[in-house]
């Protein structure tokens, strides 16, 4: 079933003065299928920050749908996008996006507190999640006190805390070590492995070979894309190098 649907997605930017315009996506269309794990990829200033602001709701298209769930959240009104975001949508950013006078408890419990629920259904969705991401014992701790591989697990619980339709990733990996980094991508793999379908933007080759299908954006449209299917993460990676490679130097599109 697809749990995402972009349609015809047009952006354009219109600096102060309106004397120029930037078109930052062309026609972007694809669709992400309940349970799949995608990375999209593209170099600085190929659009692919701008759509995932547009899918996040934080943007809002000139033209073309984004359909989440079977709601066009192109024409939700702005006093409910908050709500629909939150109630949907789970956000893991490169820079954790977590509040230092906050312990990481609480910083996990915010879109709960927001949606209005009681504490103890809060401790009650947290015990589990807590457990299969092994934060249980660093959950009083503030982020200042604890390491960036364990405040990215504290971002990713807050994420699935809402369970959320869709996990959207910026960067994950960008501020973490190597080891943390893999620690953070098999995690990934394995909520997915359990459900949760995953929307992923990143610069990292390793960090996509993870993901069941890659998205590639150019000049603002999609390129190509690659599915992992039976292929090991190894010839994955080899994949996404040399199609990175075709776009760096301006290879044609692929067919």
């Amino acid at each position: 079933m697809k749990i995402l649907e972009v349609n015809n997605l047009k952006k354009v930017y219109t600096t102060r003065f309106g004397g120029n315009h930037v078109q930052a996506l062309t026609n972007i269309s694809f669709s992400v299928e309940e349970g799949e794990y995608v990375a999209i990829m593209g170099e600085s200033g190929s659009g692919k920050t701008t759509l995932l602001n547009i899918i996040a709701s934080l943007d809002k298209p000139t033209s073309g749908d984004v359909i989440l769930g079977g709601k066009n959240i192109v024409s939700i009104k702005e006093r409910e996008i908050s709500i629909f975001r939150r109630e949907n949508l789970g956000f893991v950013f490169q820079d954790f996006n977590l509040l230092d006078t906050f312990s990481l408890q609480d910083n996990i419990f915010l879109p709960l507190v927001l949606s209005g629920k009681t504490h103890e259904e809060m401790n009650r969705k947290l015990t589990p999640i807590a457990q299969h991401l092994g934060i249980s014992q660093i959950l009083k701790k503030y982020p200042y006190e604890v390491s960036g591989g364990q405040k990215q697990r504290a971002a990713v619980a807050r994420a699935l805390i809402t369970n959320p339709k869709l996990i959207l990733a910026d960067e994950p990996t960008g501020a973490l070590d190597s080891h943390a980094a893999d620690g953070l991508l098999k995690l990934f793999n394995d909520i997915n492995d359990h459900g949760q379908t995953i929307l992923m933007v990143t610069h990292s080759v390793k960090a996509a070979s993870h993901a069941k299908r890659v998205l590639f954006i150019k000049d603002g449209e999609v390129f190509h894309q690659l599915y992992r299917g039976a292929m090991q993460k190894e010839e994955m990676y080899q994949k996404i190098s040399d199609t990175l490679i075709t776009i760096a130097t301006g290879g044609g599109q692929y067919e």
